[in-house]
């Protein structure tokens, strides 16, 4: 006989009947109509099967009538799984505070992110967000819409071009776009534009004052370039010179590079050390023992507890010992050179500005000495070679006439 319906819904059991005339309890048991199934004899006088509950406590009588014994086995379905759920009852009630507990602190604003403001405070972001409702522990549920609050902090934030206003979870991020102020303009003195190396003037261009000197001309350091000196002798009318001036300069370099270069490299091999730290104090946890490499790298991480927007004076620091060692390349005095000239175009070009260019370069001396390639090298570099003088005019101060002695009458 299969299952009856919604066995599950209804619970049943898996009894085991013992002793007395099996045959007349499964006789008297399909007489009262009492449904069992999957009936398997387990020895010569014992068999079992399954019952529903509500039919369970049927079987008393039949038990008395027939001298049988019923042992229950097992307890399947609905009715005793909820039972067994209502014995936990505190169990229940503490799951459904944690739940709610989870879903309350879920709901708050926890922290405040402000993004993007460089000259308005961070204070007066939090500020005009208070304003609007959002501040930390306040309920999400209450909060207004995004985008009428971002119009609303707009409004009070007079140096913003733009507010947005996002939150994920209990998390609030304000993105704030300053408004682009135009420069304010500098008051200068006057000056001249003067030469800061000896060099051949390449190009010279004032926007301000009068170029004083021309393409391809000579100049030695401190020569005027533009003048801000723009009027005359009768009429003298002072400017600040302003333009731009470059030309050829010449920087000698004296080069030493080795024959064998020498290369720190990692093994793979490496100890990690773990630390508690509490103010300028830490506690090693892990990574006991001496360090077993000869030559190594520490690489330390440094990580620092924070609530909200304050960094607490508790963290812990982990620390990567690797192992390395070193390894030597052999190079020919070519290969030597052109690495002593890279190195030093790269130099030249980082001293002198980042539109100066090498225009040529000579090598005046090299030898191999004391397995170094030495070289002397003098490179012509295209450059900016404008640099203020403040312009400073001497007046000569008239005499004044001598006034004459007066005769007097006797």
């Amino acid at each position: 006989m299969k299952a009856p319906t919604l066995a599950n819904a209804r619970g049943y059991v898996r009894v085991r009947i013992r002793g007395g005339n099996a045959e007349s309890f499964i006789n008297a048991v399909v007489s009262k109509q009492i449904q069992v199934w999957n009936v398997q004899r387990t020895s010569f006088q014992d068999f079992q099967c399954y019952v529903l509950l509500s039919d369970y406590f049927n079987l008393r009588p039949i038990l008395k009538q027939t001298g049988c014994r019923v042992h229950v086995e097992q307890r399947i379905g609905w009715p005793f799984a909820l039972r067994r759920v209502l014995r936990r009852k505190f169990f229940l009630i503490g799951f459904a505070m944690f739940m709610l507990g989870l879903y309350m602190l879920s709901s708050l604003v926890w922290s405040i992110d402000v993004k993007g403001n460089d000259r308005i405070p961070t204070e007066q972001v939090l500020a005009a967000a208070k304003e609007q409702g959002i501040y930390p522990f306040q309920w999400t549920f209450r909060l207004r819409d995004p985008d009428l609050i971002a119009k609303a902090m707009h409004t009070k934030l007079k140096e913003a071009s733009w507010v947005g206003v996002n939150w994920e979870g209990t998390r609030v991020s304000i993105q704030v776009i300053e408004a682009t102020k135009p420069d304010s303009l500098k008051l200068v003195n006057p000056r001249h534009i003067v030469a800061s190396e000896d060099a051949i003037v390449t190009d010279i261009i004032a926007e301000n004052g009068r170029a004083v000197v021309a393409r391809n001309a000579r100049v030695k350091k401190g020569a005027v370039l533009i003048s801000g000196a723009v009027g005359t002798e009768t009429e003298p009318k002072d400017v600040a010179a302003k333009g731009e001036a470059r030309g050829l300069v010449w920087h000698q370099y004296e080069i030493s590079s080795p024959l064998v270069m020498k290369h720190k490299v990692y093994t793979g091999e490496e100890k990690e050390r773990k630390y508690i730290v509490t103010g300028n104090r830490r506690l090693m946890v892990s990574g006991f023992g001496d360090i077993p490499y000869a030559h190594y790298e520490q690489l330390q991480e440094d990580n620092t507890l924070k609530w909200r927007q304050l960094s607490l004076p508790i963290g812990w620091t982990n620390e990567k010992i690797k192992e390395v060692q070193f390894a030597s390349e052999e190079r020919t005095e070519t290969q030597a050179a052109e690495a002593g000239l890279k190195q030093a175009r790269a130099d030249v070009l980082g001293k002198n500005g980042p539109n100066a260019r090498i225009h040529s370069e000579k090598i005046l001396h090299q030898k191999t000495d004391n397995g170094k390639v030495v070289m002397k090298v003098l490179f012509e570099v295209e450059q900016s070679i404008a640099e203020e003088l403040p312009l400073v005019r001497q007046f000569e101060q008239k005499s004044q006439p001598e006034s004459e002695p007066h005769e007097q009458g006797h």
